[in-house]
């Protein structure tokens, strides 16, 4: 094997991909663009869909990447030996090039070439899709494999479950996969044994998509106007596999964070149960939240979508850090180690590591000042649910003891929903299925005290949930709900249904919305001032949500201003024109955007008249008049030092 690093094997992967005529493009932001269905980006295509659905791609046909990939969808299992919210995702892409005979030869030569990784070949086993009435059994990719050398007993025809990929929509592009297992020396779990089992003995490695459908609204599949590929090899996991190491916590890449936290808390990893799941949360919730406030398009801790996410991250990493005794002020300790070892791979984390530095302290500091006291809170709940139970635990034993009947009535307060029950508690006709239920009522907080826990004290719901969780009892999570629309938030049930992930509207209203951002990113710049910078946009087929960097609430004079402006570059209808440049011809243009790359890749430049020219993926209108009009319906504080505006256009 000739890995020895992590480092080496993402520039290994790179390389092997240059070699074979792939251009080296840079990871996207992990916030999406002008994605409504999303709230971070999930996989190495979430970036790449337009190109994928048959958009010009400026660097080709052929590109190889490692893309910073964010999933919080099992938040809750990061503690065990696998999950992760954040990894990077190896990928290459073929946009209507080379398909499945290029592409599994090249996967056997860098799996098993002593050139590449070197792997033993009977070391190795492959999925295929063994076919459904949407798309035949993929014969072609087994005899591919086949004429590698690979064996039938080494090779598994598998379902969709299995064997298919996306769309991660309801509509959107999607194929059969091939997939490439890693077999441990374990003995096989029976004769049905197979990388569609879960014990352990096939470990995935890579994943090779055959994008050659797109999936309709009525659940049908069309195929798509060109053939791709798209490749993923999560670098964490592989890595954690080629290794030989038990859990991806247990190589070098968590290595420096790890250590930090022992030196910090004085406690070891491994050294109990408890010690161990703390020190995982608390290294990947930390990782994953450096990486989302680096980000150039970063967000910040707030109640609200991606800020939601993030402050969730932070405060769970808080709270076990203080189950292990940690000082305050870890949160930017364990921060510099992770800058320090991802900044010559993502030099943005450098460049923003002051900003990182200060909104952890930030966060750390306001959650801290409550966390104690909410803490108290919680215990207090705990208690008076213990004794209620006590209580009636002690009633259900024996209905006419004196005591037990008096603790029992102590827990019904004088209620017209009560009072028949504490007649029966009184006489002793109580029957047991109704102790029972009231002993059901014992083993689960109310969502008064729930929201109570997040309104007061800033507990995500999901810390009561993991709080309650240690002491044996549930949450009315309904109620907390109820209670949680009425206050007028709209972050964690909104956030779920985004978790589900999807892919961008392309319709012609979102496109007029988008070319809306660009000219309204241009109106605030000339009303507020050059140093405005877009930090995110949301759009919706109703309405676009721009979030820009800017310290204080806006006039009702600037606003009108920015609104007057944008109505003017719509009336001036000019043309929008699309160039494909390098980075640095585009920074001489005073082309405004993302400057993302290290590589000197090509972009795209739209220009809109004499008022915009922006680094974009697209997609946009064709003249600023087809806007119509523009209005400003709310301006408001997104998180600190960010605003944001919400608008609509005319149809």
């Amino acid at each position: 094997m000739n890995i020895k690093s992590a480092n080496e094997l993402r520039s290994l992967f790179l390389r092997f991909f240059e070699e074979k005529g792939h251009a080296r493009i840079p990871s996207a932001s992990v916030i999406p663009e002008n994605d409504p269905t999303v709230l971070f980006t999930t996989a190495g295509m979430h970036p790449l869909v337009p190109y994928l659905m048959g958009e010009k791609h400026p660097m080709g046909t052929r590109l190889t990447d490692v893309q910073k990939c964010i999933r919080t969808g099992d938040i809750d299992e990061v503690g065990d030996p696998s999950h992760l919210t954040f990894f990077e995702m190896l990928g290459n892409w073929s946009l209507g090039d080379y398909f499945k005979e290029q592409m599994i030869p090249w996967s056997w030569e860098f799996l098993t070439s002593p050139d590449w990784l070197g792997l033993d070949p009977d070391k190795l086993a492959f999925t295929v899709f063994e076919g459904d009435a949407d798309c035949p059994r993929d014969e072609e990719a087994a005899n591919l494999w086949r004429a590698q050398g690979v064996k039938d007993d080494h090779l598994f025809y598998l379902p969709k479950k299995h064997n298919w990929w996306g769309p991660a929509g309801i509509t959107g592009p999607c194929g059969p996969d091939t997939e490439m297992f890693i077999i441990r020396d374990q003995p096989p779990c029976g004769p049905d044994c197979s990388p569609a089992c879960s014990c352990g003995r096939y470990l995935e490695i890579w994943n090779d998509v055959f994008m050659q459908y797109e999936k309709q609204k009525d659940g049908t599949f069309i195929p798509l106007k060109q053939k791709n590929v798209d490749t993923g090899m999560g670098l964490e996991r592989t890595y954690c596999v080629l290794m030989g190491a038990n859990t991806v916590y247990e190589t070098e890449i968590f290595a420096g964070i790890i250590g930090k936290i022992e030196e910090l808390s004085g406690r070891k990893y491994g050294e109990s149960e408890e010690a161990t799941k703390a020190i995982r949360i608390i290294s990947d919730h930390m990782r994953t939240a450096t990486f989302i406030i680096g980000d150039d398009r970063g967000v910040t801790p707030s109640n609200v979508d991606q800020g939601y996410v993030l402050r969730r991250l932070i405060r769970r990493a808080v709270r076990h850090g203080m189950k292990l005794g940690m000082p305050a002020g870890f949160t930017c300790e364990i921060a510099k180690v992770i800058i320090d070892q991802y900044k010559d791979v993502y030099p943005e984390l450098e460049r923003n590591g002051a900003h990182i530095l200060e909104q952890l302290k930030l966060e750390e500091e306001r959650f801290q000042r409550t966390l104690k006291k909410g803490m108290a809170e919680f215990e207090k709940v705990y208690t008076n649910m213990a004794r209620k139970k006590d209580a009636f635990t002690a009633l259900k034993a024996n209905k006419a003891d004196p005591d037990a009947v008096a603790a029992a009535l102590k827990q019904l307060p004088p209620s017209p929903d009560n009072k028949p029950i504490i007649e029966q508690v009184k006489d002793g006709t109580i029957s047991d299925e109704t102790i029972d239920a009231l002993l059901a009522t014992c083993a689960k907080m109310d969502g008064r005290s729930a929201f109570k826990l997040y309104d007061t004290y800033g507990f995500p719901i999901e810390i009561t949930e993991e709080m309650a969780a240690e002491k044996g009892i549930e949450v009315d999570v309904d109620g907390f709900n109820e209670r949680f629309k009425k206050h007028q938030e709209n972050s964690h049930a909104g956030a779920e249904q985004r978790f589900k992930g999807g892919l961008q509207d392309h319709s012609e209203q979102t496109t007029k919305l988008h070319t809306a951002t660009h000219l309204l990113h241009a109106a605030l710049r000339k009303v507020l001032g050059p140093e405005v910078a877009q930090k995110g946009s949301n759009i919706t087929p109703e309405r676009l949500r721009f979030d820009f960097s800017f310290g204080r609430k806006m006039t009702d004079e600037e606003k009108k201003e920015v609104e007057r402006l944008v109505n003017e570059y719509i009336q001036a209808k000019a043309p929008i024109t699309c160039e494909e440049m390098t980075v640095a011809e585009a920074k001489a243009q005073g082309a405004i955007g993302l400057f993302e790359s290290k590589y000197g890749e090509r972009v795209k430049v739209y220009t809109m008249g004499e008022f915009s020219k922006e680094i974009c993926g697209g997609p946009h209108a064709g003249n600023t008049g087809d806007l119509v009009s523009f209005k400003i319906k709310k301006e408001e504080a997104s998180s600190a030092g960010v605003r944001r505006i919400k608008a609509t256009i005319g149809e």
